[in-house]
């Protein structure tokens, strides 16, 4: 298995969705909203920003 992401529907009502590497572990969740395009949406914006961040030491 590849990593993914999942869309899902919250207790709240809301739409969430969350990142799983290959081994099944959380590695990232987004916040939630009120639609699943929504989160699919954050998906996508996670995707791009992804590709080009760098990595830098906290302040």
């Amino acid at each position: 298995m590849s990593a993914h992401f999942e869309v899902y529907e919250d207790k709240a009502h809301l739409w969430r969705f969350r990142l799983k590497a290959a081994n099944g572990e959380v590695v990232a969740t987004g916040d939630g909203f009120p639609t699943r395009s929504g989160a699919e949406r954050g998906c996508e914006a996670v995707k791009q920003a992804a590709a080009e961040a760098d990595t830098r030491d906290a302040a």
